[in-house]
């Protein structure tokens, strides 16, 4: 039995409000896709360049509702035993040599074995073997400890496109139904449904099957004015007129079809660190000095000096 949804927005603006006060600050599409993700009990995937936010705002879900926040990292080679659960094998095998020492201890005390069992003493290999393959040597890995929480909970799937189509298939079938199966304890179903987020950078394509479960929002970088409203939000003490100037040097840079563009994670850095050094004004001198902040590849650093005057 899958277990209901319990609703954590009362409507969009309820989504709206209580993430700006988390510190991101959704656009309506935003808010409204969340509602509904939330209201529907559909999984949420959220798609877009590098830095544009789409980790923050699992995170901000998890702080404005709350809940508690688990996180599956996906990366090439990511296995079911990384994702979903995993035995404690040097525990198993320990508890393995003490039931052996248990049995020797047993048979030098002349305590005879069952004489209808062949080869060792099956009845304590039975014992043992239902022993180590029991909760008290299971390992919960995010998939798994996702569903077995009673808290709420914030799962996030983050950069979805790095695992394996593999990995793809387990998701399938723990999102479906929010239930594992787990061959020696039987079927372990949700408690209480997880609010699930997954991201893409979309450097291979998802397949049709996992989209069609989740609902979708594409997340690019922000126009200057609420891009400008993230950074005050995130660096309050920053002057109005040097934010200004940051994000539109910071659009500029993006315009020039670099390697890696700025992400709006690096921008907030980029402020920060003007702050730090006491800067009033990012003229030359100032973008030139501190480029590194958000520019993290060499040609970048060439093509903008370059097409900037620095």
């Amino acid at each position: 039995m899958v277990a209901e949804v319990e609703p954590a927005f009362a409507s969009p603006d309820d989504v709206a409000e209580r993430l700006s006060a988390a510190g991101y600050l959704p656009d309506r599409e935003v808010a409204t896709t969340v509602f509904l993700a939330d209201r529907l009990g559909r999984p949420l995937l959220v798609e877009g360049p590098a830095g544009v936010g789409k980790t923050e705002l699992a995170k901000a879900v998890a702080a404005a509702t709350g809940a508690g926040l688990v996180r599956l990292q996906c990366y090439e080679g990511l296995d079911e035993s990384r994702a979903l659960y995993e035995w404690n094998y040097r525990k198993q095998l320990l508890r393995i040599q003490a039931g052996q020492h248990e049995q020797g201890t047993q048979s030098a005390r002349g305590v005879d074995a069952d004489p209808s069992a062949s080869g060792p003493d099956r009845s304590g290999w039975a014992s043992v073997h239902d022993d180590i393959f029991s909760e008290e040597f299971l390992l919960d890995r995010p998939l798994l400890a996702a569903i077995r929480r009673s808290e709420r909970t914030v799962l996030l799937v983050d950069e979805t496109d790095k695992a394996d189509v593999e990995v793809e298939a387990l998701l399938l079938e723990v999102l479906s139904d929010f239930q594992v199966t787990v061959p020696e304890l039987g079927t372990i179903a949700a408690v209480r449904r997880p609010f699930v987020v997954l991201t893409s950078n979309a450097t291979r394509e998802l397949s049709e099957a996992l989209r069609r479960r989740c609902l979708y929002l594409h997340l690019d970088y922000p126009d200057a004015d609420r891009e400008k409203a993230i950074v005050l939000a995130r660096v309050p003490e920053l002057p109005e007129l040097l934010a200004d100037q940051l994000v539109r040097t910071v659009n500029a840079l993006r315009s020039l079809e670099l390697r890696k563009a700025p992400s709006v994670s690096e921008t907030i850095d980029w402020a920060r660190t003007l702050i730090a050094l006491g800067l009033t004004e990012l003229d030359g001198a100032a973008v030139a000095a501190t480029l590194g902040v958000v520019l993290k590849h060499d040609a970048d650093h060439t093509k903008a000096t370059r097409e900037l005057r620095l």
